[in-house]
Formats: C-alpha cells, sequence, structure tokens
C-alpha cells in the first residue's frame, strides 16, 4: 500500500495516490440531546442568569440581582435559598420569571415545510440528521469476497457490498413560548439599571438567541415595558417600583419526552447484500465448492 495512504480519526476515507488534502481537522461525535420544554426554560434561565448577568447598586454595593423562577412553592423557596427572605418579607431587588402561555402555532413550521411521520416500528424516526459507513461489517464482506476470489483474507479491489448506518430522529415540533419578567425594586434607580441590559443588549432589533444541551432557539424581547408603582400614594406601605417585561421564544420540541415510547435517536443499517436461501437438497443443485 502508498506511504501517502493516511486515514483520520472517525470515518474519513482513504486518499489515493497525488490526492491532496483538503481539510486536515478530524471528524468527531457530537452528542445531540433531546429538546424538552424544560430545555428551553433553562435555556432562557442561563441566557438571564449568564448571558446578562444583571447587577445594580444595593445598600451593600454592587451585587448581582437574584433570579427567582416563580414556579416553585414558598416553603420550599425558603428552604432552599434563605438569602432571598428576610423575617419572611422578599429582598428586594429581584427578578421573577413565570412562564405565561405556549403556542403550537401551524404557520410556524421552523425548517422542516412538511409533515414527515415517523417510521411505523419501535425504532421511530423520520429525518435523516447523518450517514456513515459501517466500517467493521463494511470490512468483514470485503474479507470475505477477497477469501473467496483471490485466496487471500485481505487484497486491495473494488468492494461494492459497502454497509452504511443512518440516523434518524423524530420531526421536530416548533411552539411559541411566552415569558413574563417581573422586576421588583426599592428604588428608581435600582430599576433604571435593571431594565437598561434588556433595552441595549438586542440593539435596534428585538431578538435574541438562548443555547442549551446543542439546542439555539430564539427570543424576543417585546417593546411594551409595563411600569407600576406606588410614590403618588401618601399611605404607610412601603414604597415599590416594579416592571413587567414580556419575552418571546420560538423553540421546538423532539418527542414526547419520558412518555415516548421510540428513542430519540435511531441508527439504521443499510442492506449491503440479498441472499436468497436455496434448498440444494430438493433441487439437486450440487455445491460449487
Amino acid at each position: 500500500m502508498s506511504s501517502r495512504k493516511e486515514k483520520y480519526d472517525g470515518l474519513r476515507p482513504y486518499f489515493k495516490e497525488g490526492e491532496e488534502k483538503k481539510d486536515s481537522v478530524p471528524l468527531k461525535e457530537v452528542q445531540f440531546m433531546p429538546s424538552t420544554i424544560e430545555t428551553i426554560d433553562f435555556a432562557l434561565y442561563d441566557w438571564l442568569n449568564e448571558g446578562l448577568g444583571i447587577f445594580c447598586t444595593t445598600n451593600e454595593g454592587w451585587k448581582r440581582v437574584p433570579l427567582v423562577w416563580s414556579m416553585p412553592e414558598r416553603s420550599f423557596q425558603i428552604k432552599s435559598d434563605k438569602d432571598l427572605r428576610k423575617k419572611d418579607v422578599f429582598v428586594l431587588p429581584a427578578i421573577s420569571i413565570e412562564r405565561t402561555s405556549m403556542e403550537k402555532d401551524p404557520n410556524f413550521k421552523g425548517v422542516a415545510w412538511s409533515h414527515i411521520p415517523r417510521q411505523n416500528d419501535p425504532k421511530g424516526g423520520a429525518i435523516t440528521v447523518a450517514r456513515r459507513i459501517q466500517q467493521k461489517k463494511t470490512s468483514n464482506f470485503a474479507n470475505a469476497d477477497a477469501k473467496r476470489l483471490f485466496r487471500q483474507k485481505t487484497y486491495p479491489f473494488k468492494n461494492e457490498k459497502i454497509v452504511y448506518e443512518t440516523i434518524t430522529m423524530p420531526l421536530p415540533t416548533y411552539v411559541v413560548i411566552n415569558y413574563k419578567l417581573t422586576v421588583n425594586t426599592e428604588y428608581q434607580q435600582q430599576m433604571n439599571e435593571i431594565i437598561t441590559p434588556f433595552l441595549a443588549f438586542p440593539g435596534q432589533i428585538n431578538n435574541f438567541f438562548i443555547n442549551r444541551d446543542g439546542h439555539k432557539f430564539e427570543g424576543f424581547v417585546q417593546g411594551d415595558f409595563g411600569l407600576e408603582n406606588n410614590i403618588s400614594n401618601l399611605s404607610e406601605e412601603e414604597r415599590n417600583f416594579k416592571t413587567t417585561i414580556n419575552l418571546k421564544i420560538l423553540g421546538y420540541l423532539m418527542g414526547s419526552d419520558k412518555n415516548d415510547e421510540q428513542p430519540k435517536m435511531t441508527i439504521r443499517e443499510s442492506a449491503a447484500e440479498i441472499r436468497i436461501v436455496r434448498e440444494r437438497v430438493i433441487l439437486g443443485d450440487k455445491k460449487d465448492y
């Protein structure tokens, strides 16, 4: 064999004599995680907590504004993070997140504009995402033919019996999820410092991107910010500033999460050779060897 033949990691083929390498980066496998409702929730939470990383001025200096998911019960919230409350009173400033609505819009189809049903078998799968050569079984066919034709286990010849692995996944279901952020502060300065990143980060447009487990979703900041306060009220209640920010996330779901009986990713192998078994005793055929 030629000394210039070399094999890269993964599934790169051998280079022929005189053929130059086009890409020196080896292939690698990327783990593909399923996309669920919690994936979208965590993606938004990570973007708010780590992407924006909102700080404001407090009595204790420049501190990060706590981000709270509004779904946990108060008893669990008190036990999980005792710094959020003092004497059963919520410490301000704070930002709470709430998922308000979900919509499956038929006009929002993403990359797949037509419905592709799953395969009617236990494996399922609808969309082909990758195709590769099954090296071990392909080499077994090549070695068997070389031994039969050339009386040698390995012999250089054109092998047409190639086994392919096809990786498929279910058709993504695209959904529109609306979230409501509620910002509560004690001072106007804190409110100004918190809501400014939501206005300035997207720039002249209102969209942004969030990521989680290899999935990427597009979000939009709604332009109308609801401002509420009680500074005009001269009663004895504590002064409070409140702003509501609405976010829209265009996400997608893969499968039915834990209620799905079929796997998230399916691997199928192609047929390299079709054989029909014959009964030689009845037909009177003689063996070839």
